[in-house]
């Protein structure tokens, strides 16, 4: 009787690591749903509603220097050097290249490109409108404030929406866009949603941002979140291409492989079959072929009809200073001597 081990939770776990066959036959794309432009539509209106109550210096504005004369950093220190830290899950650079490191694992396990190229979209998109917002608005910071009570809009500054809330939002979003499950999906955007609330505030108790920056740069970081369902099209034919050029090379590199090497010859060693041993087996070189010899005209006899010539005498020079074998008679007079016969007396 057969009986199967029961896979514990470790072995699930480690059994969901694994590279998988194939490519899912299908994956989870998320749609431009109503309800989805229903809230993109929203934060898009309250994204415009926080730059118009800054660019009128309204009542945010003066609820921004109130929080900026309160001093957050200095009413808790002993949370200071925590937050330091904290803040750095919203840095562009090291955010990116953690999630980058999952997401890259997530596309050679699912033999896809589809969330690598998710995280470049996205981040594009980021650069692209937080940095215009941020160059064109010219906002100052509360370190860096000239007038009190003013918007300080138009003085060159950068930091209005703030970019770490956003980039917190983007990256860390990211992670729950491309969940593969509901559950996870919900975890994912509940733990994101509070990681991107921490570095926000995080910025305001130390005094790089004020409130309203915070404010905008989640409208900005959801913004990208909602739209990128509008760019899954683009993905799907930039992962396409990607493929397709993939596949070209490797064809290309097929076609333009190196010849194989010639195995040599192998021969059967008599010695060892004529001792009743295992037959040896010797390595022959095998010769290249000869290029064809082009004979002269005219007529050619064979080798077996030809007449052998034997030279006469001996093929060394005389050496007269040379003193003669005693068992050899002498070659005085190169074979000469030795062609007459011995006469006695």
């Amino acid at each position: 009787m057969r009986t199967e081990r029961n896979l514990t939770r470790l072995d699930r776990v480690f059994a969901r690591l694994d590279r998988e066959p194939e490519r899912p036959a299908h994956i989870d794309v998320p749609k431009m749903s109503r309800h989805r432009v229903v809230l993109f539509a929203a934060t898009l209106a309250f994204y415009l509603a926080i730059v118009w109550a800054v660019a009128i210096t309204s009542w945010l504005v003066r609820f921004d220097w109130q929080v900026m004369f309160f001093r957050p950093y200095q009413q808790w220190p002993e949370i200071h050097a925590f937050l330091d830290y904290y803040v750095v899950l919203g840095q562009r650079g090291p955010t990116a290249v953690m999630v980058a490191a999952w997401l890259g694992w997530r596309s050679w396990r699912q033999h896809t490109l589809r969330p690598l190229l998710t995280l470049g979209a996205s981040l594009l998109l980021l650069n692209l409108t937080v940095g215009a917002a941020k160059l064109g608005m010219g906002r100052l910071g509360p370190h860096y404030a000239i007038t009190i009570g003013s918007n300080e809009m138009g003085l060159g500054g950068d930091i209005f929406p703030s970019g770490h809330t956003a980039n917190a939002v983007v990256t860390w979003g990211i992670l729950a866009y491309l969940a593969s499950t509901p559950r996870a999906r919900r975890w994912l955007s509940a733990l994101s949603a509070v990681t991107s609330l921490g570095v926000g505030l995080t910025t305001v108790y130390l005094g790089t941002h004020w409130l309203s920056d915070v404010l905008l740069g989640w409208a900005a970081g959801l913004l990208i979140l909602l739209a990128l369902p509008w760019c899954e099209p683009l993905i799907a034919r930039s992962e396409a291409g990607i493929f397709a050029l993939r596949d070209l090379w490797r064809t290309r590199r097929g076609r333009t492989a190196p010849a194989p090497v010639p195995v040599p010859a192998t021969v059967m060693s008599p010695w060892a079959a004529a001792d009743g041993e295992l037959p040896a087996r010797e390595t022959v070189a095998v010769r290249p072929s000869r290029s064809p010899v082009h004979l002269a005209p005219g007529p050619h006899t064979a080798r077996s009809e030809r007449t052998p010539v034997t030279p006469a005498g001996s093929r060394r020079p005389p050496h007269p200073d040379r003193p003669a074998h005693p068992d050899r008679p002498a070659r005085a007079g190169a074979g000469a001597a030795s062609a007459r016969p011995l006469t006695g007396g």
